[in-house]
């Protein structure tokens, strides 16, 4: 049994990927959302919550939440996933959105996922498309880079998990190893 879990929600196989690659390159233990469980806390010194970003939430996040007041003695962070490449603006918008009051100073990370309409759930499909609609009314020149990445996914599959994400993630775990 490792000191390190990462708990993960994935809804398209992305997010699920990055908690794969913890597992198998830094010696982390992995447990679904749906199976995570209080009593696993106490065995852990680091705790990872993984998850997609779904119109600026980040899916799991309520399982930290619940659990926060039994971590506050390790080292937490949570790893988000998303199609769009890597925005500081956007990854800030995201973390100002979801992580308020005590949970603001918890870093967040990020990893770009990935893109294959076929999987997609025909509610998600549907509002990408919307979406996709909008923004294509826009001038390509003002787009930002979550739109700019929007309109070029369409139509084609994609699939840009990289283990070159985890890393500001670990070297985060191992500046605050006690």
């Amino acid at each position: 049994m490792s000191n390190q879990l990462v708990i993960y929600k994935s809804k398209y196989g992305a997010t699920e990927k990055y908690a794969k690659m913890l597992a198998e390159l830094y010696d982390f233990d992995m447990v679904k959302v749906s199976d995570f469980r209080t009593s696993m806390i106490q065995h852990y010194d680091v705790i990872v919550l993984a998850g997609a970003v779904y119109a600026s939430g980040i899916s799991g996040l309520k399982v930290l939440q619940k659990n926060y007041s039994d971590m506050k003695d390790k080292i937490v962070a949570i790893f988000c996933v998303g199609a769009s490449p890597y925005d500081e603006k956007a990854i800030l918008q995201i973390k100002n959105h979801n992580l308020k009051g005590e949970y603001s100073d918890l870093p967040l990370f990020y990893g770009r996922g990935a893109w294959d309409e076929d999987k997609m759930s025909f509610k998600d499909r549907t509002l990408c498309k919307m979406l996709k609609k909008v923004v294509a009314k826009k001038d390509p020149a003002a787009y930002e880079p979550w739109e700019e990445a929007l309109i070029s996914a369409f139509g084609k599959q994609h699939d840009w998990t990289d283990e070159c994400y985890l890393k500001p993630l670990i070297a985060y775990i191992q500046t605050n190893k006690k």
